[in-house]
C-alpha cells in the first residue's frame, strides 16, 4: 500500500471522525501526516497510535498564525507538504430565525474562513514548489438546501465556490484543488447520540443505497484526490453520499425492493 509514498500531508480536524480515518489511511498508504485539531487529547492519542509517521499540532483553523505553525511543523519534521485536506468543521442545527449572529459567524469562520486560510497559506507553499493537492471537504449541503442548516449550508456552498476559484488560479501552476461532498456519515457529528447503525439507517430509507456512510468511505475518496491517481482532476466535486443528490428513493414505488 504505497499510493502516498514519500508524501507529506496536513489534515485539519484530524483528531476524530472523517479526519482520523483519513489520517490512518494516509499513513497506511505511505504518507507522513500532521494532524491538526482543537481536540488535543484525541489528536495526541491518534498521533501516538500512528507512530513516527504522524505528528499532532493543536490548531484553531480560524487563526492565521497557527496555520503557519502547522505548516512550519510539517516542513521541519517531515519535509515539504504535498497534500492538504481541509476537513475541520462544525455543525449547528437552527432555523434561520433562531440562529444568532454569533453562531452564524462561528460556523462561517471555522468552516469557510478556516478553509480559505489553508488554501492561501499551505497553497502558497505548494505553489512555490510547483506541485500539490488540496482536498476541501464540503458537504451535500453545499449542493442543496437543508432546513435547519442555514449557517452550515452557507459555509459549505462557500467552500464549493472557493474550491472552483482556487482550481482556476492554482491548477496551471501545478497545484490541484478539488472538493468532496459527504452525505450522512456515521461520525460524532453525523450521529451525535451514538445510535446503533440499524437505527441510523432507518433515516436513510430514501437514499438509493439506503444506509448511512462510513468515515472510511470518505477517507478513500480523499486518498484518491490526494494521490497521483487523480492527476487530471482539478475543480472536481465528488459526492460521497450514497446517491442522496440523485433524488429521493420512494419506498413502495415501482422498482423499490419487494415491489
Amino acid at each position: 500500500m504505497s499510493r502516498l509514498r514519500d508524501k507529506v500531508a496536513i489534515i485539519t480536524g484530524g483528531a476524530r471522525g472523517m479526519g482520523a480515518s483519513t489520517a490512518r489511511l494516509f499513513v497506511r498508504e505511505g504518507a507522513r501526516v500532521v494532524i491538526s485539531d482543537v481536540l488535543e487529547d484525541d489528536g495526541a492519542a491518534l498521533a501516538r497510535e500512528l507512530g513516527t509517521a504522524a505528528r499532532f499540532v493543536a490548531h484553531d483553523v480560524r487563526d492565521e498564525a497557527q496555520w503557519q505553525q502547522v505548516l512550519d511543523t510539517a516542513t521541519d519534521v517531515f519535509g515539504p507538504v504535498d497534500v492538504l485536506v481541509n476537513n475541520a468543521g462544525v455543525l449547528v442545527f437552527r432555523t434561520l430565525a433562531e440562529t444568532e449572529k454569533s453562531e452564524f459567524e462561528r460556523v462561517i469562520d471555522i468552516n469557510l474562513l478556516g478553509t480559505f486560510l489553508g488554501v492561501r497559506i499551505v497553497g502558497a507553499h505548494m505553489l512555490a514548489r510547483g506541485r500539490g493537492s488540496i482536498v476541501n471537504v464540503s458537504s451535500v449541503d453545499g449542493m442543496k438546501g437543508a432546513n435547519g442548516l442555514g449557517a452550515y449550508s452557507a459555509s459549505k456552498w462557500g467552500i464549493r465556490g472557493l474550491t472552483r476559484v482556487a482550481a482556476m488560479e492554482y491548477g496551471h501552476r501545478g497545484v490541484r484543488v478539488n472538493s468532496i461532498h459527504p452525505g450522512g456519515i456515521d461520525t460524532a457529528m453525523g450521529n451525535p447520540y451514538s445510535e446503533a447503525r440499524a437505527e441510523v439507517n432507518k433515516r436513510y430509507a430514501m437514499v438509493p443505497l439506503q444506509r448511512v456512510g462510513d468515515a472510511d468511505e470518505v477517507a478513500r475518496t480523499s486518498l484518491f484526490l490526494a494521490s497521483d491517481d487523480s492527476s487530471y482532476l482539478c475543480g472536481a466535486e465528488i459526492a460521497v453520499d450514497g446517491g442522496m443528490l440523485t433524488g429521493q428513493y420512494y419506498v413502495g414505488f415501482p422498482g423499490a425492493p419487494g415491489v
